[in-house]
């Protein structure tokens, strides 16, 4: 699978998602932050390809509601011809109160209720959900007592169009594997997966889809270091000091006094020293990167720790030529 993280440039994935599909990979997946939506990315992505996957690692529940979000799905499933994948998340309070203008509220209950409307609505039943997140019809505050259940228009083309979750806490984890059919971890390092996250038991296709940077280089360092700023703005700038689910996970791996100092540096200006500070073991556990030789024992290593995809992150197409290679 191959992934562009946001900021890349929507035309420099569809290169890549394109030679990804020469290549026989399965998916192509883009993401959305505070700049280029996913939507119209993939949208174009399923115009210019015929067989690969298109997937959103991920669509923010804050920026849209959950029936914009099943009828989205709807019509990009519909017009690539089945094969979309609809990679959810809830981004973080940084985000949905700071960009999107929401309130944060409580994460688990409203991913729960989001997933719930979304398959009514692709299923095509009548929705009316009356939760703690989302009332529907609406019969709050201000509402004009007009508004009535309805159901999809369209006829999807899939009513069961797969839903993977992005998640890192323990109980988002634990939602994932109990509501959705995927689960897109970030900063998963194969060797502790089990006692970082809480791993459960998966259900038949289940997809366990780990989101992994890849740097193919010969210079294991340069690699290394080539990454640092991309873990420095996750670790240090996604989120305030008391609120960083990035900065959480990177101290459950052990690095508490890293994760400190990174942000400190990252919220002080200092991206630099920031980036910097990231530990080069943390980069090897989490990462691929180095020769094809070195990015083929760590690729068994996900392989053994039960991951059945791997969303490589990469703008090389020399990486995604050695990956299709080593997958064989």
């Amino acid at each position: 699978m191959g992934y562009a993280p946001p900021g890349t440039s929507p035309l420099e994935l569809i290169e890549l998602a394109q030679e990804a599909e020469r290549l026989g990979y399965d998916s192509a997946w883009a993401a959305e932050a505070w700049g280029t939506d996913a939507v119209s990315v993939l949208a174009w992505l399923a115009a210019t390809t015929s067989r690969i996957k298109v997937g959103s690692a991920i669509l923010q529940l804050p920026g849209r509601s959950p029936a914009n979000t099943a009828m989205t799905a709807a019509t990009l499933d519909l017009m690539s011809g089945g094969r979309f994948v609809l990679g959810l998340g809830t981004s973080g309070p940084q985000v949905v109160e700071g960009w999107h203008g929401e309130q944060w509220g409580k994460p688990l209950t409203k991913t729960r209720e989001y997933v719930e409307i979304v398959r009514s609505v692709l299923r095509r039943e009548v929705v009316e959900h009356h939760g703690e997140h989302y009332d529907i019809p609406y019969v709050g505050d201000g509402a004009t007592g007009v508004g009535k259940p309805l159901k999809l228009m369209m006829r999807p083309l899939r009513a069961e169009i797969p839903i993977f979750l992005a998640a890192m806490g323990p109980k988002a984890v634990a939602l994932a594997f109990e509501i959705a059919d995927g689960w897109i971890p970030l900063f998963y390092g194969p060797a502790r997966a089990r006692e970082i996250f809480p791993v459960g038991e998966a259900r038949d296709g289940f997809e366990l889809a780990p989101s992994v940077p890849v740097v193919l280089i010969d210079d294991v360092q340069a690699g290394r270091d080539a990454l640092k700023p991309y873990y420095g703005l996750y670790i240090g700038g996604m989120g305030s000091r008391g609120r960083n689910f990035y900065n959480d996970l990177f101290a459950r791996y052990g690095y508490e006094a890293e994760a400190r100092t990174i942000q400190e540096l990252y919220l002080d200006g200092k991206k630099r020293e920031a980036a910097a500070s990231v530990p080069d073991a943390f980069i090897d556990e989490v990462a691929l990167v180095g020769p094809k030789e070195r990015i083929a024992e760590r690729l068994d290593a996900f392989r053994e720790a039960g991951a059945t995809t791997l969303i490589a992150s990469t703008r090389q197409v020399e990486a995604l030529r050695a990956l299709a290679e080593l997958a064989l």
